[in-house]
């Protein structure tokens, strides 16, 4: 969501830049009022489009992965403080709405107040609104609001200015920005907007208005600094001192040229320009200069292939597969193809496991999804087949075994009964207060454990490899807790049996 809101602001701030340089000083004004108008919706759109001609094919492998055991702390949860779950940006975010719409309603009230207050007028398309006491002059839809103050001479010209706001429907432009002012009250470039657009029908106005009176004369009622101001940022006001100067310079300029609304073709390669870089941000490769991001893990949960974001950066995202064959080999990056970073978080990973040839797996970097590069393990079945699928230590791995070890109380060699009591196994035991207290940054840590359960069904060779030896310890105590199983067998010979189990503890 923040990439989006940043997109929306910067294609904002190129619109306002090519109507500031190319198109603020010409005379087109009701053409200029519909770029101001289309020019904020384009850029929440853009970012949302897609062209799949700027994008580069990544085909969608299917893939195997192992499952995944996440130990979140909940009783240290169930103690957290309440402030402590906030969040404070979506707090923010919606205090600013609530501000900006009652301020919203207060200036609506205002207006309904000064209508329902002073007489009324129904008049040929509008109503007119006298105001006692009062130089103000402003108009709000239908309704055009003067003050009974202003001279009579002067009232004439004031309304047939005020006339145009009305019958052009300028107070929907207002309302328009009112409400996205309302949205995006943290965005600067709506109000820049909306002050745009306010002087743009200042202009449309004063064209009309001086078709039917000498431009001297109504120059000098606009000098003559007669006229109140309402502090509503949502109505036409005929005097506005900020806007003073400027309305008198353009009226005093001569019409464009028609050549110059070629001006507006500038908008055709800045668009293409902003859809090729929505349609490629999402799927750039990295080729060039690989730069860290969240850490993405995929797995397959009972074949259904899950994504967990991670709150850690990374050169490269991670899965973890079964068989060479479930990424495309066209696909595969060798280690020299790696960046620097790449390369040392590839083999820190690598090494953490130690050697690949005890456990049968290959390490492997793959392009994956949006471009990013995923470091894999996957089994080599090439290595198991040579020994009957025994690892060098005789152990076969829990993939391949023909009777997986049982877990007692399941069903004689189901893997999934397997798998489910193990996580039942550490939710209870676990001690998952313990990482909350070694100091370790908020997130999703990773834990990579191996085990064996042997040929009298003990669980041997425990190994981990987490963020921190204490956790390493506590999984070790956990593991050693688990009761005998009833031993795995192949070709019908009871056998040591291999297993891995990636883990994800949550730290709050």
């Amino acid at each position: 969501m923040i990439n989006y809101i940043l997109q929306v602001v910067l294609f904002q701030v190129l619109f306002l830049a090519i109507y500031d340089f190319f198109l603020s000083k010409e005379t087109f004004f009701t053409k200029n009022r519909w770029y101001l108008l289309s020019t904020p919706v384009l850029s929440f759109l853009l970012p949302l489009i897609k062209i799949p001609t700027f994008q580069k094919a990544i085909p969608q492998e299917y893939i195997v992965y192992l499952p995944e055991i996440i130990l979140s702390p909940e009783k240290v949860i169930q103690e957290t403080s309440w402030y402590q779950s906030i969040n404070y940006i979506d707090v923010l975010f919606g205090f600013g709405v609530l501000v900006f719409s009652v301020l919203f309603l207060a200036k609506l009230l205002q207006i309904i107040n000064l209508i329902r207050t002073y007489k009324r007028t129904k008049k040929d398309g509008y109503t007119l609104v006298l105001i006692p006491k009062q130089t103000k002059a402003f108009s709000f839809f239908n309704y055009i609001f003067l003050g009974d103050e202003i001279p009579d001479a002067q009232k004439e010209q004031v309304i047939a200015h005020e006339l145009v706001h009305s019958k052009q429907k300028h107070s929907f432009d207002l309302l328009f920005f009112e409400f996205l002012k309302i949205v995006m009250w943290f965005n600067p470039m709506i109000f820049i907007y909306q002050k745009r657009i306010t002087l743009v029908h200042e202009y449309i106005s004063d064209e009309v208005a001086t078709k039917s009176a000498p431009k001297e004369n109504y120059i000098n009622q606009l000098l003559s600094n007669f006229f109140q101001v309402e502090d509503i940022a949502f109505i036409n006001q005929f005097y506005k001192q900020t806007l003073i100067k400027k309305r008198i310079i353009m009226m005093k300029k001569k019409q464009s040229k028609k050549m110059n609304q070629l001006k507006y073709l500038v908008l055709i390669p800045v668009l293409i320009s902003m859809l090729f870089y929505t349609s490629c941000s999402e799927n750039s490769s990295g080729e060039t200069l690989a730069k860290k991001e969240l850490q993405t893990m995929y797995f397959n949960n009972n074949g259904e292939i899950t994504a967990t974001i991670g709150k850690k950066e990374t050169y490269l995202d991670f899965y973890i597969g079964l068989g060479d064959d479930s990424l495309s080999k066209e696909d595969e990056v060798s280690e020299n193809e790696l960046s620097e970073g790449e390369k040392n978080e590839f083999l820190a990973l690598k090494n953490s496991f130690g050697d690949g040839d005890k456990i049968n797996y290959e390490y492997k970097v793959y392009k994956y999804k949006k471009g990013r590069k995923v470091m894999t393990f996957i089994p080599d079945f090439s290595k198991m087949k040579k020994n009957k699928g025994k690892a060098s230590d005789g152990s076969v791995n829990f993939l391949t075994i023909e009777e997986a070890p049982t877990f007692p109380g399941c069903d004689s060699g189901d893997k999934d009964c397997f798998s489910k009591m193990i996580l039942k196994h550490f939710k209870r035991d676990f001690n998952t207060a313990l990482p909350n207290q070694l100091g370790l940054s908020a997130g999703k840590k990773r834990v990579f454990v191996g085990f064996k359960v042997n040929e009298n069904g003990d669980v041997v060779g425990i190994q981990a490899r987490g963020p921190h030896k204490t956790i390493e310890e506590e999984i070790i105590r956990v593991m050693n807790t688990l009761p005998k199983m009833k031993p795995g067998k192949q070709e019908g010979k009871k056998i040591a049996v291999s297993y891995n189990i990636p883990l994800v503890i949550v730290i709050e």
